[in-house]
Protein backbone atom coordinates (compact mmCIF):
# COMPACT_ATOMS: atom_id res chain seq x y z
CA UNK A 1 0.00 0.00 0.00
CA UNK A 2 1.22 3.51 -0.77
CA UNK A 3 2.98 5.27 2.07
CA UNK A 4 2.08 8.66 3.47
CA UNK A 5 5.17 10.16 1.88
CA UNK A 6 4.27 8.94 -1.61
CA UNK A 7 0.82 10.62 -1.57
CA UNK A 8 1.23 13.75 0.57
CA UNK A 9 -1.42 15.66 -1.39
CA UNK A 10 -4.47 13.60 -0.55
CA UNK A 11 -6.02 11.02 1.79
CA UNK A 12 -5.91 7.38 0.79
CA UNK A 13 -9.20 6.18 -0.69
CA UNK A 14 -10.72 2.86 0.39
CA UNK A 15 -13.66 1.41 -1.54
CA UNK A 16 -16.47 0.64 0.91
CA UNK A 17 -17.51 -2.99 0.29
CA UNK A 18 -15.91 -2.44 -3.11
CA UNK A 19 -17.20 0.13 -5.59
CA UNK A 20 -20.63 -0.47 -4.09
CA UNK A 21 -22.37 2.47 -5.73
CA UNK A 22 -21.68 0.80 -9.09
CA UNK A 23 -22.20 -2.89 -8.30
CA UNK A 24 -23.74 -4.96 -5.49
CA UNK A 25 -21.67 -4.63 -2.32
CA UNK A 26 -19.03 -7.24 -1.51
CA UNK A 27 -19.24 -8.85 -4.96
CA UNK A 28 -16.40 -9.75 -7.30
CA UNK A 29 -17.61 -7.03 -9.68
CA UNK A 30 -17.56 -4.36 -6.94
CA UNK A 31 -13.98 -5.15 -5.97
CA UNK A 32 -12.69 -5.43 -9.53
CA UNK A 33 -14.31 -2.08 -10.32
CA UNK A 34 -12.71 -0.52 -7.22
CA UNK A 35 -9.29 -1.62 -8.43
CA UNK A 36 -10.04 -0.35 -11.94
CA UNK A 37 -11.08 2.98 -10.40
CA UNK A 38 -7.65 3.26 -8.78
CA UNK A 39 -8.72 2.85 -5.15
CA UNK A 40 -5.77 2.69 -2.75
CA UNK A 41 -7.54 -0.04 -0.81
CA UNK A 42 -10.83 -1.85 -0.26
CA UNK A 43 -12.98 -2.49 2.79
CA UNK A 44 -14.93 -5.64 3.60
CA UNK A 45 -17.15 -7.00 6.38
CA UNK A 46 -16.78 -10.61 7.47
CA UNK A 47 -18.98 -13.29 9.04
CA UNK A 48 -18.55 -17.00 9.72
CA UNK A 49 -20.62 -19.67 8.02
CA UNK A 50 -21.93 -22.73 9.83
CA UNK A 51 -18.90 -24.68 8.58
CA UNK A 52 -16.54 -21.89 9.73
CA UNK A 53 -15.62 -20.26 6.44
CA UNK A 54 -14.94 -16.49 6.47
CA UNK A 55 -17.29 -14.83 3.99
CA UNK A 56 -17.88 -11.26 2.87
CA UNK A 57 -21.24 -9.88 3.96
CA UNK A 58 -22.30 -6.85 5.95
CA UNK A 59 -25.55 -8.09 7.46
CA UNK A 60 -25.91 -11.02 9.83
CA UNK A 61 -28.95 -12.04 7.76
CA UNK A 62 -29.21 -12.84 4.07
CA UNK A 63 -32.49 -11.06 3.32
CA UNK A 64 -31.28 -7.64 2.13
CA UNK A 65 -28.47 -8.61 -0.25
CA UNK A 66 -29.46 -12.01 -1.62
CA UNK A 67 -32.40 -14.13 -2.68
CA UNK A 68 -31.96 -16.15 0.52
CA UNK A 69 -33.29 -15.53 3.99
CA UNK A 70 -32.24 -16.10 7.58
CA UNK A 71 -28.89 -15.94 9.40
CA UNK A 72 -25.62 -16.27 7.50
CA UNK A 73 -24.31 -18.35 10.43
CA UNK A 74 -26.93 -21.04 9.76
CA UNK A 75 -25.70 -21.73 6.22
CA UNK A 76 -22.70 -23.67 4.94
CA UNK A 77 -20.43 -22.15 2.31
CA UNK A 78 -21.81 -24.55 -0.29
CA UNK A 79 -25.36 -23.45 0.51
CA UNK A 80 -24.41 -19.79 0.20
CA UNK A 81 -22.79 -20.43 -3.19
CA UNK A 82 -26.24 -21.34 -4.54
CA UNK A 83 -27.72 -17.93 -3.70
CA UNK A 84 -27.79 -14.82 -5.89
CA UNK A 85 -25.95 -11.90 -4.24
CA UNK A 86 -25.91 -9.45 -7.15
CA UNK A 87 -29.30 -9.21 -8.89
CA UNK A 88 -30.90 -7.09 -6.13
CA UNK A 89 -28.78 -4.15 -7.29
CA UNK A 90 -30.43 -4.17 -10.72
CA UNK A 91 -27.14 -3.62 -12.56
CA UNK A 92 -25.78 -5.74 -15.40
CA UNK A 93 -22.39 -7.27 -14.60
CA UNK A 94 -19.84 -7.05 -17.44
CA UNK A 95 -18.60 -10.43 -18.61
CA UNK A 96 -15.03 -9.55 -17.58
CA UNK A 97 -16.22 -9.31 -13.94
CA UNK A 98 -17.48 -12.88 -13.82
CA UNK A 99 -20.78 -14.70 -13.91
CA UNK A 100 -23.59 -14.11 -11.43
CA UNK A 101 -22.65 -17.38 -9.73
CA UNK A 102 -19.10 -16.08 -9.14
CA UNK A 103 -20.00 -12.86 -7.31
CA UNK A 104 -20.15 -14.21 -3.74
CA UNK A 105 -16.70 -14.17 -2.13
CA UNK A 106 -14.76 -15.64 0.76
CA UNK A 107 -11.96 -13.67 2.41
CA UNK A 108 -9.38 -15.91 0.69
CA UNK A 109 -10.96 -15.20 -2.70
CA UNK A 110 -10.84 -11.44 -2.12
CA UNK A 111 -7.16 -11.76 -1.24
CA UNK A 112 -6.64 -13.52 -4.57
CA UNK A 113 -8.28 -10.63 -6.42
CA UNK A 114 -6.14 -8.06 -4.60
CA UNK A 115 -2.92 -10.00 -5.09
CA UNK A 116 -3.59 -9.97 -8.83
CA UNK A 117 -3.89 -6.17 -8.86
CA UNK A 118 -0.22 -5.79 -9.75
CA UNK A 119 0.29 -2.90 -7.32
CA UNK A 120 0.26 -2.20 -3.58
CA UNK A 121 -3.28 -2.22 -2.20
CA UNK A 122 -4.82 -2.02 1.27
CA UNK A 123 -7.40 -4.39 2.72
CA UNK A 124 -9.47 -3.16 5.68
CA UNK A 125 -11.34 -6.06 7.31
CA UNK A 126 -14.26 -5.23 9.59
CA UNK A 127 -15.14 -8.00 12.05
CA UNK A 128 -18.89 -7.92 12.60
CA UNK A 129 -20.37 -8.31 16.08
CA UNK A 130 -22.38 -9.57 17.78
CA UNK A 131 -21.47 -12.91 16.21
CA UNK A 132 -22.94 -16.26 17.30
CA UNK A 133 -19.37 -17.55 17.12
CA UNK A 134 -18.07 -14.68 19.29
CA UNK A 135 -14.28 -14.21 19.12
CA UNK A 136 -13.83 -17.35 17.07
CA UNK A 137 -14.49 -14.98 14.16
CA UNK A 138 -11.20 -13.17 14.84
CA UNK A 139 -9.32 -16.45 15.23
CA UNK A 140 -10.65 -17.81 11.93
CA UNK A 141 -9.79 -14.58 10.08
CA UNK A 142 -6.24 -14.73 11.37
CA UNK A 143 -6.05 -18.43 10.49
CA UNK A 144 -7.12 -17.72 6.91
CA UNK A 145 -4.57 -14.92 6.61
CA UNK A 146 -1.77 -17.10 7.97
CA UNK A 147 -2.62 -19.83 5.48
CA UNK A 148 -2.23 -17.19 2.74
CA UNK A 149 1.22 -16.17 3.96
CA UNK A 150 0.32 -13.20 6.16
CA UNK A 151 3.29 -11.65 8.00
CA UNK A 152 2.13 -10.23 11.39
CA UNK A 153 5.08 -7.84 11.65
CA UNK A 154 4.16 -5.95 8.49
CA UNK A 155 0.55 -7.19 8.35
CA UNK A 156 1.08 -7.94 4.68
CA UNK A 157 0.24 -10.72 2.25
CA UNK A 158 2.51 -10.08 -0.74
CA UNK A 159 1.33 -6.70 -2.14
CA UNK A 160 -1.69 -6.50 0.18
CA UNK A 161 -1.42 -4.57 3.47
CA UNK A 162 -4.08 -5.75 5.90
CA UNK A 163 -5.72 -3.76 8.71
CA UNK A 164 -8.44 -4.89 11.11
CA UNK A 165 -11.48 -2.96 12.34
CA UNK A 166 -14.39 -3.44 14.71
CA UNK A 167 -16.93 -1.50 16.73
CA UNK A 168 -16.51 -4.16 19.41
CA UNK A 169 -13.86 -3.28 22.02
CA UNK A 170 -13.67 -6.99 22.89
CA UNK A 171 -12.75 -7.76 19.29
CA UNK A 172 -10.10 -5.03 19.27
CA UNK A 173 -8.58 -6.25 22.56
CA UNK A 174 -8.53 -9.83 21.28
CA UNK A 175 -6.77 -8.78 18.07
CA UNK A 176 -4.17 -6.83 20.05
CA UNK A 177 -2.85 -10.15 21.42
CA UNK A 178 -1.63 -11.06 17.94
CA UNK A 179 -1.68 -7.99 15.71
CA UNK A 180 0.47 -4.87 16.20
CA UNK A 181 -1.57 -1.84 17.34
CA UNK A 182 -0.68 0.15 14.22
CA UNK A 183 -2.79 -2.23 12.10
CA UNK A 184 -5.93 -2.16 14.29
CA UNK A 185 -8.77 0.36 13.95
CA UNK A 186 -11.32 1.07 16.66
CA UNK A 187 -14.56 2.09 14.97
CA UNK A 188 -16.87 4.63 16.61
CA UNK A 189 -20.24 5.96 15.50
CA UNK A 190 -22.76 8.65 16.35
CA UNK A 191 -25.51 6.82 18.25
CA UNK A 192 -29.12 7.93 17.79
CA UNK A 193 -31.54 5.90 19.94
CA UNK A 194 -34.62 6.77 17.84
CA UNK A 195 -32.81 5.88 14.62
CA UNK A 196 -31.68 2.53 16.04
CA UNK A 197 -35.22 1.67 17.15
CA UNK A 198 -36.65 2.55 13.76
CA UNK A 199 -33.92 0.74 11.79
CA UNK A 200 -34.31 -2.47 13.80
CA UNK A 201 -38.09 -2.22 14.11
CA UNK A 202 -37.95 -2.29 17.91
CA UNK A 203 -40.16 -0.93 20.64
CA UNK A 204 -39.14 1.86 23.00
CA UNK A 205 -37.82 -0.35 25.81
CA UNK A 206 -35.99 -2.91 23.66
CA UNK A 207 -34.58 -0.26 21.34
CA UNK A 208 -33.35 1.81 24.27
CA UNK A 209 -31.75 -1.24 25.90
CA UNK A 210 -29.85 -2.09 22.73
CA UNK A 211 -28.83 1.53 22.27
CA UNK A 212 -27.49 1.57 25.84
CA UNK A 213 -25.36 -1.50 25.11
CA UNK A 214 -24.05 0.19 21.95
CA UNK A 215 -23.34 3.37 23.89
CA UNK A 216 -21.35 1.46 26.51
CA UNK A 217 -19.31 -0.17 23.75
CA UNK A 218 -18.70 3.22 22.17
CA UNK A 219 -17.49 4.71 25.46
CA UNK A 220 -15.01 1.86 25.82
CA UNK A 221 -13.95 2.34 22.20
CA UNK A 222 -13.36 6.03 22.86
CA UNK A 223 -11.29 5.11 25.91
CA UNK A 224 -9.16 2.77 23.79
CA UNK A 225 -8.47 5.66 21.42
CA UNK A 226 -7.92 8.15 24.26
CA UNK A 227 -5.32 5.81 25.76
CA UNK A 228 -3.66 5.24 22.35
CA UNK A 229 -4.06 1.47 22.61
CA UNK A 230 -4.52 1.30 18.83
CA UNK A 231 -3.16 3.60 16.16
CA UNK A 232 -6.17 3.76 13.84
CA UNK A 233 -9.32 5.74 14.69
CA UNK A 234 -12.39 4.89 12.60
CA UNK A 235 -15.19 7.40 13.16
CA UNK A 236 -18.20 7.75 10.87
CA UNK A 237 -18.56 11.09 9.09
CA UNK A 238 -21.46 12.06 11.41
CA UNK A 239 -19.20 11.46 14.41
CA UNK A 240 -16.53 13.69 12.85
CA UNK A 241 -19.10 16.48 12.43
CA UNK A 242 -20.54 16.25 15.95
CA UNK A 243 -17.38 15.55 17.99
CA UNK A 244 -14.92 18.05 16.56
CA UNK A 245 -12.95 18.47 19.80
CA UNK A 246 -12.52 14.71 20.29
CA UNK A 247 -11.45 14.28 16.66
CA UNK A 248 -8.93 17.11 17.00
CA UNK A 249 -7.54 15.63 20.23
CA UNK A 250 -7.05 12.20 18.62
CA UNK A 251 -5.44 13.76 15.55
CA UNK A 252 -3.03 15.71 17.74
CA UNK A 253 -2.19 12.56 19.72
CA UNK A 254 -1.00 10.84 16.55
CA UNK A 255 -4.01 8.64 15.79
CA UNK A 256 -4.27 7.81 12.10
CA UNK A 257 -7.82 8.48 10.88
CA UNK A 258 -10.00 6.33 8.61
CA UNK A 259 -13.40 8.00 8.17
CA UNK A 260 -16.48 6.32 6.71
CA UNK A 261 -18.71 6.52 4.63
CA UNK A 262 -17.68 9.63 2.71
CA UNK A 263 -19.54 10.10 -0.58
CA UNK A 264 -20.55 13.76 -0.92
CA UNK A 265 -18.19 16.46 -2.20
CA UNK A 266 -18.82 18.44 0.97
CA UNK A 267 -17.77 15.56 3.23
CA UNK A 268 -14.69 14.81 1.12
CA UNK A 269 -13.66 18.46 1.42
CA UNK A 270 -14.27 18.39 5.18
CA UNK A 271 -12.03 15.33 5.59
CA UNK A 272 -9.31 16.80 3.42
CA UNK A 273 -9.42 20.07 5.33
CA UNK A 274 -9.09 18.28 8.68
CA UNK A 275 -6.09 16.30 7.49
CA UNK A 276 -7.87 12.93 7.58
CA UNK A 277 -5.52 10.17 6.40
CA UNK A 278 -7.96 7.69 4.85
CA UNK A 279 -11.45 8.01 3.39
CA UNK A 280 -13.82 5.08 2.93
CA UNK A 281 -16.35 5.64 0.16
CA UNK A 282 -18.90 3.85 -2.02
CA UNK A 283 -17.69 5.95 -4.96
CA UNK A 284 -13.89 5.67 -5.22
CA UNK A 285 -13.64 7.03 -8.77
CA UNK A 286 -15.59 10.19 -7.97
CA UNK A 287 -13.77 10.82 -4.69
CA UNK A 288 -10.37 10.33 -6.33
CA UNK A 289 -11.36 12.76 -9.09
CA UNK A 290 -12.29 15.39 -6.48
CA UNK A 291 -9.10 14.87 -4.49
Amino acid sequence: MATDESVPHRPLVFAHRGASAAFAEHTRAAYLQALADGADGVECDVHLTRDQHVVLLHDANLDRTSDGTGPVADRTLQELRLLDFSSWKGVRIPEKYGARSEQFLTLAELLGILRAAGRPVGLAIELKHPSPYQLKLEDRVLSVLRSEGWDPGTSSVDNVRVTFMSFSPDSVKHLLRTVPAEFICQLVDEIDVDEIREELGLGVLTGSAIANVMKAAQLEGERILDDCEVRLAGPGIDYVRHHARTVQRWLESGRRFRVWTVDSERDVALCQGLGIHEITTNMPARVLAQL
